[in-house]
C-alpha cells in the first residue's frame, strides 16, 4: 500500500508520446515538490495551467500538500486543506474520464488524484479507506494500460501494487481478502518497478525514494537503499527527509552509529544555516538524533550538550521533543554511573 505517492508521476507520460503536452513544466513542478520548495511549486502550478491540463495542476496541488505533511507527519494542521484539495482533484479527474473514457491520460490523472489521499490515509491509520481507494488506483492504471500498453511508467505503479500485496503483513492480507482485492507477486512486482524505472521518463526521484524504503524494509539491501537516498539528498538537499532517512538507516539497519552521527551533524548544520525546509523543527530533530547516536558511541559529553540545548529551547515542535531530550539525558546519566 505504500505505492501511492509515486503513482502521481505516472501522469506525466501521455498516450503514444514521450511526454505530456507541457511535460517539462509539470516535471519541473514535481522536482520543486521533491526539493521541498513548496512556494516555488505553487508559483509554477499557477503558470503551468493552462496550457497544461487543469487536472494536472489540481493533482499537483494535492501532491505538494502531501509532501509537506510527509516531511512533518506529526502535525495535522494541513490535513483539512489537504483532504479538500485531494477531493477536488479526484472530482476533476473523474469528470475527465467520463468525458473521454478512451483517453489513457485521463485514467492516469484519476490514479494520480487518489494517490496522495491514500498515502495520507495510511499515515493516519485509516486502513480500510486506504485499501478501497488503493484498489481504485490499480483499476485506473490497468485501464490506462489497456488503452495504451506503451506507457512504461505505468508499470511502476502496477509493480508497487504487486510487490506490496505480496509482502503485506497478515492483517493487511486479511483486509485485502475482505475487500476482494487480488493477490500480489513480490518478484514480479520488483522486476516491473525496476524495468519501469529504467524506461520511464520522469520517475527517478520518486522511484528512488520508494525503492529505498523497499530495500530497507523488506529486501535487506541497506547499501542499495543508502545509495538511492544519498542520490536524492544530493539532488534535493533542502528536503530534510532524505538526510534524516540516511541517518536512521545507518542507525537502525547498519548499526553504524558514527555514520549516523555524521549524517545528523550534516543535517543540523544545514538547519542552522536555514538551508532546509522547516529549519527550527529540523534542527531539534537532528539534535535528538545526534544525541542518541553519540550515546551509542560513548561520546556522552557532546550528547549531553545537544540535549541540554533542546531542553533549554523548549521547542513546541516536533511534539514531545523536550520530553524525549530529558529521557535521553537520563539514559546518559545511567550509563555514566555504571
Amino acid at each position: 500500500m505504500r505505492l501511492v505517492t509515486v503513482l502521481f508521476l505516472l501522469l506525466l507520460s501521455a498516450p503514444g508520446e514521450r511526454s505530456l503536452s507541457e511535460g517539462p513544466r509539470l516535471a519541473a513542478i514535481y522536482d520543486s515538490i521533491l526539493g521541498a520548495k513548496f512556494d516555488r511549486a505553487t508559483a509554477q502550478i499557477a503558470e503551468a495551467c493552462p496550457p497544461a491540463p487543469s487536472e494536472a495542476c489540481q493533482t499537483l496541488r494535492a501532491v505538494a500538500l502531501w509532501w509537506q505533511i510527509n516531511v512533518y507527519p506529526e502535525s495535522q494542521l494541513l490535513d483539512r486543506v489537504f483532504i479538500d484539495t485531494a477531493r477536488t482533484a479526484i472530482t476533476a479527474a473523474e469528470a475527465w474520464t467520463r468525458r473521454e473514457p478512451d483517453r489513457a491520460e485521463a485514467w492516469f490523472y484519476l490514479a494520480g488524484s487518489y494517490a496522495p489521499l491514500v498515502q495520507w490515509r495510511i499515515l493516519r491509520s485509516e486502513r480500510i479507506a486506504a485499501a478501497r481507494e488503493g484498489s481504485r488506483i490499480k483499476s485506473a492504471l490497468e485501464r490506462s494500460l489497456r488503452l495504451d500498453p506503451q506507457l512504461s511508467d505505468a508499470y511502476f505503479g502496477i509493480g508497487l501494487y504487486h510487490y506490496y500485496a505480496d509482502v503485506a503483513p497478515a492483517f493487511a492480507k486479511l483486509l485485502r481478502w475482505v475487500l476482494l482485492l487480488p493477490g500480489g507477486n513480490r518478484h514480479l512486482g520488483l522486476r516491473e518497478m525496476l524495468e519501469a524505472r529504467e524506461r520511464g521518463e520522469l520517475l527517478t526521484g520518486e522511484a528512488d525514494f520508494q525503492l529505498s524504503q523497499i530495500y530497507l524494509w523488506y529486501e535487506h539491501r541497506s547499501d542499495d537503499a543508502l545509495t538511492l537516498l544519498s542520490s536524492l539528498d544530493r539532488r534535493y538537499p533542502e528536503n530534510p527527509l532524505f538526510m534524516q532517512r540516511i541517518a536512521e538507516a545507518h542507525d537502525v539497519y547498519r548499526h553504524d552509529h558514527r555514520a549516523s552521527a555524521s549524517s545528523w551533524r550534516l543535517l543540523l548544520a544545514r538547519a542552522a544555516r536555514g538551508d532546509v525546509y522547516l529549519p527550527a523543527i529540523t534542527a531539534t530533530r537532528a539534535r535528538l538524533g545526534l544525541a542518541s547516536a553519540l550515546i551509542e558511541t560513548g561520546e556522552s559529553d557532546e550528547a549531553i550538550g545537544q540535549l541540554q540545548i533542546v531542553i533549554d529551547e523548549k521547542p513546541i515542535a516536533p511534539p514531545g521533543a523536550r520530553a524525549r531530550a530529558r529521557s535521553l539525558l537520563e539514559r546518559v546519566r545511567v550509563r555514566k554511573n555504571f
